[in-house]
């Protein structure tokens, strides 16, 4: 968890890394608490205003304790549900977690996660999961999504592959591999200019490039908006974060483009064992999540 803190913003903070049934409420980026909902029956009904209601799964969050037997996927007219005995998961607002019909891989990811969950409950083990719910509980809604627009533009002017380093060889090699390419693809596709910079003081890209992006992303259903957001945030890259929800790259490209200066470091003096090598999967598996949600498989 302690290197899951390095790659979450605060705007996410604020508007709540989710899962299917669970949140977490941060406090300095730590988890400090979850809360579960799904269509259980309660058995015994709080008093207004006193907490949530005494259910089965109050009880998991509590104990931690998986509290199911068995994980489906049911179709639901144009939709797919994945339940927990026959029970459909809900989102944190309360929202029943439904996925599209045209997107049974995402409905099969869901599942996995929560069939993958043995014994003891792993919220870190939910990614796709939580993305899922960010799009329904969040993302649907036009001014949610005008502002989320609003930050994810706002990394144009720090984008990670906008600052070229010539300090070693290293790193000249992974930005020419790298990065170049990408470059080249993101101007020629939208006809827009991407300043490069050697300070991240007074970096700027022009308002015409910010105009035309910002127009092209209002375009995003509330699944490309999730995955753009949390491969945003995850990367510190636009560029990178939206090739990879139009399938230019590949989870592992991205995170390879997102990994340069890191890698260049490891080249040079050696991986760090139970850091470098964590922090990169992470990364994998926030743009695998990501990928899913645009995947119409």
């Amino acid at each position: 968890m302690l290197h899951l803190r390095r790659y979450v913003s605060p705007h996410i903070a604020r508007h709540v890394e989710t899962g299917t049934v669970y949140r977490y409420a941060w406090l300095n980026r730590t988890p400090a608490a979850l809360r579960w909902q799904t269509t259980a029956t309660a058995t015994q009904d709080a008093p207004a205003n006193e907490g949530p209601a005494v259910t089965e799964t109050n009880r998991a969050e509590a104990t931690m304790k998986r509290f199911w037997k068995d994980v489906g996927v049911d179709k639901r007219g144009d939709t797919l549900a994945v339940t927990l005995d026959k029970r459909t998961l809900k989102t944190p607002s309360g929202k029943p977690l439904l996925v599209p019909a045209s997107k049974p891989l995402l409905a099969t990811l869901i599942a996995a996660e929560w069939d993958h969950q043995k014994s003891l409950i792993k919220p870190h083990a939910l990614p796709v999961t939580s993305l899922t719910s960010r799009a329904i509980d969040a993302l649907a809604d036009e001014p949610t999504c005008a502002k989320v627009r609003e930050a994810l533009l706002n990394y144009l002017d720090t984008d990670t592959i906008c600052f070229y380093e010539n300090t070693t060889p290293q790193i000249e090699r992974l930005q020419a591999v790298h990065w170049d390419p990408l470059f080249g693809w993101f101007e020629n596709t939208f006809g827009v200019k991407l300043n490069k910079h050697e300070s991240i003081l007074f970096s700027k890209q022009p308002q015409e490039t910010r105009q035309k992006l910002g127009d092209f992303i209002k375009g995003f259903d509330q699944w490309q908006m999730a995955a753009m957001e949390r491969a945003t945030y995850t990367t510190k890259s636009f560029v990178i974060a939206l090739a990879l929800v139009l399938k230019h790259l590949t989870p592992e490209q991205a995170a390879l483009a997102a990994s340069v200066e890191v890698n260049s470091q490891i080249e040079r003096w050696g991986e760090v064992e139970d850091t470098h090598d964590v922090d990169y999967h992470d990364i994998r598996r926030h743009l695998s999540s990501a990928a899913s949600l645009c995947s119409s498989l």
